[in-house]
């Protein structure tokens, strides 16, 4: 008897593969409160606890290093243990900007370039490597490296990217998330009334929901006189990281369904 190529598919897929979440809306909603968690998150760990640039940075590639790991040797998809290393990897990529920028003198336009630079050597990697940069091709240890990997630059490139358009071209964070969020709205649109590459438009979402993160980030935490609200950074920290735990409770989450999977039909 023939199998149906959907249950075919279903029974040849890895299960690696089920260990990263479907894209949906909550995904988003989750993604950027994370993205701005991290922001809040990096700022108390380094300039609230006084721990520096140097040492939060190695804190959270530590907390990012053994999350990865578990996230490669897991089974199955864990929606916790996943978002704990998307959470990770932001922290990390705040203090690593941040550390870049401020502590290394290399500014924010020259950090940009040298973020923007790995992440797409680490995408050309990817699909030189395994032929394709799509999710869908995250069934091995191998190919998980290079979604980690781009992931995590493309949170540090975020962090320099909010901080380059709100300070370097003067429009301040609550601008500066008002030009992320209207090119998320394009990437959006995009989506919704145009053929262009799904798996294209993911990454370009996903990279834009980083500065997006980091400029209301700052605009929570930063003193008034920078254009901020001057809340308190753990306090902030906490309503994020309540929101975020509340929608992991109650917002449905499920392995798989990313932009440009083939060969799985949904119903």
């Amino acid at each position: 008897m023939k199998v149906p190529c959907e249950v075919e598919c279903e029974r040849e897929m890895p299960e690696s593969f089920n260990k990263v979440p479907e894209v949906t809306l909550a995904f988003w909603i989750i993604k950027i409160a994370a993205t701005t968690l991290g922001e809040t998150g990096g700022d108390t760990v380094t300039m609230t606890l006084n721990w520096g640039y140097l040492a939060g940075t190695a804190l959270f590639l530590a907390a990012l290093a053994l999350l990865v790991g578990l996230q490669i040797i897991a089974k199955k998809f864990h929606p916790f243990l996943y978002w704990a290393t998307i959470i990770a990897s932001t922290t990390f990529g705040t203090t690593m900007a941040d550390l870049a920028d401020r502590s290394l003198g290399i500014g924010y336009t020259g950090g940009s370039s040298i973020l923007l630079f790995c992440l797409l050597a680490t995408l050309g990697l990817w699909y030189w490597s395994l032929g394709s940069i799509s999710v869908d091709t995250v069934s091995t240890p191998k190919a998980e490296v290079c979604y980690w990997a781009a992931i995590t630059f493309s949170q540090t490139l975020g962090t320099a990217l909010g901080d380059w358009m709100a300070d370097s071209t003067g429009l301040g964070y609550e601008g500066g998330a008002l030009v992320f969020g209207a090119a998320l709205a394009v990437v959006a649109a995009a989506y919704f009334w145009t053929k262009i590459s799904r798996v294209t438009l993911f990454w370009a979402a996903f990279i834009l929901t980083r500065p997006l993160g980091a400029t209301v980030g700052d605009f929570l935490d930063k003193p008034r006189d920078h254009g901020g609200l001057a809340l308190s950074r753990p306090f902030a920290s906490a309503i994020l990281a309540a929101f975020i735990l509340g929608c992991l409770l109650i917002l449905p989450q499920r392995a798989g369904g990313h932009p440009g999977q083939t060969g799985i039909v949904r119903k």
